[in-house]
């Protein structure tokens, strides 16, 4: 039985490319006292693996010549670990590779819930506990205020949008592509929707916000950031996710010119990571069901089949080209 993996083998300069990362094969390990081995079933791909890949941030940086970091969905295959047995599903940071050897630290057994596998990424885990805690707790969303997210229909955005009208609010989407706005606007029920690469972003905010913004659900930065400032309303809120419109950027990017917004709108800006709300994840997740099975609260996948295929399907990530949340499809869920 053989294990094949991704290894980081470069750190990238500007956009990752698929000469970052080397194809290797080897056996799979053989489990000892204690140890439990995984099959990855569905790998998760997100924007955070960039900056895992150049640098040390809220987690340290991927040492070269190393499986490249990621999170996914497995079963246990083998086990000498009094608490996992054979069959199991779980999840953890099993990495891009085929097969993953495990002492059980990191590694959780998943709860029966009446979803598909898969909507464990679309929508629960690190997405959708992103999207719930990011915008109640830093957002506070009240009845008929202006919500206004970018990365619309990215894995995160999409449910955000979602959530906020849930919650009352008129929600606009920033996206990519006319093909995103339209699945923005016809099936997830955003009020509207701005194609940032072919309209003026500062006159279709105010054409659609005419009251103005009271939260921004930014995962963009950059002049995207600058833009949504200059519509700011007083005591606004703006939850940062990501930023990822500088994370392949070779100098620093230069900030925003216009953050005195903050002072004049008393704006409240704050970062963070889903990993500060897993404690409190089992209050996420039941609301979070029931909203998708009242057909509130819709996912989309983007899956590439295939470990070999996933540096390409990173790479979607970048030039815009996925719509919703980008899986890799590593082996059969049975």
């Amino acid at each position: 039985m053989m294990n094949h993996q991704w290894v980081l083998v470069a750190r990238p300069e500007g956009l990752p490319k698929i000469s970052d990362f080397a194809w290797r094969e080897e056996p799979a390990p053989a489990t000892g006292e204690g140890q439990v081995l995984v099959r990855s079933i569905l790998l998760s791909l997100d924007p955070a693996m960039r900056g895992w890949m150049s640098r040390d941030t809220y987690v340290p940086a991927v040492p070269l010549e190393t499986v490249m970091r990621g999170g996914a969905i497995g079963v246990v295959e083998a086990s000498n670990h009094p608490g996992f047995a054979v069959g199991d599903q779980v999840q953890g940071m099993l990495g891009w590779q085929e097969y993953f050897l495990s002492d059980g630290k990191g590694l959780a057994k998943l709860p029966a819930l009446p979803i598909p596998l898969a909507a464990r990424f679309g929508l629960l885990g690190h997405i959708g506990f992103t999207a719930y805690f990011g915008l109640l707790e830093l957002g506070q969303p009240k009845d008929g205020e202006t919500l206004v997210v970018s990365a619309a229909a990215g894995a995160v955005g999409s449910l955000v949008g979602q959530i906020g009208k849930i919650k009352g609010c008129r929600v606009v989407g920033i996206a990519g592509s006319d093909e995103k706005c339209e699945w923005l606007t016809k099936e997830l029920g955003f009020d509207a929707a701005i194609n940032y690469r072919t309209e003026n972003l500062h006159k279709a905010l105010k054409a659609h916000c005419p009251k103005g913004v009271d939260i921004y659900f930014e995962n963009v930065g950059g002049k995207t950031l600058e833009t949504v400032l200059n519509h700011m309303n007083d005591f606004s809120r703006i939850p940062v996710c990501g930023m990822i419109a500088g994370y392949n950027q070779t100098e620093p990017e230069a900030g925003p010119g216009n953050l005195f917004q903050i002072i004049v709108h008393r704006i409240k800006m704050q970062g963070f990571i889903v990993t500060d709300f897993l404690p409190r994840a089992a209050e996420a997740v039941p609301e979070i069901i029931a909203w998708h099975a009242a057909g509130r609260l819709k996912y989309r996948l983007d899956v590439t089949d295939g470990l070999a295929n996933a540096p390409a399907a990173f790479l979607k990530l970048f030039d815009g080209s996925n719509l919703g949340k980008v899986v890799v499809q590593v082996s059969a869920e049975n």
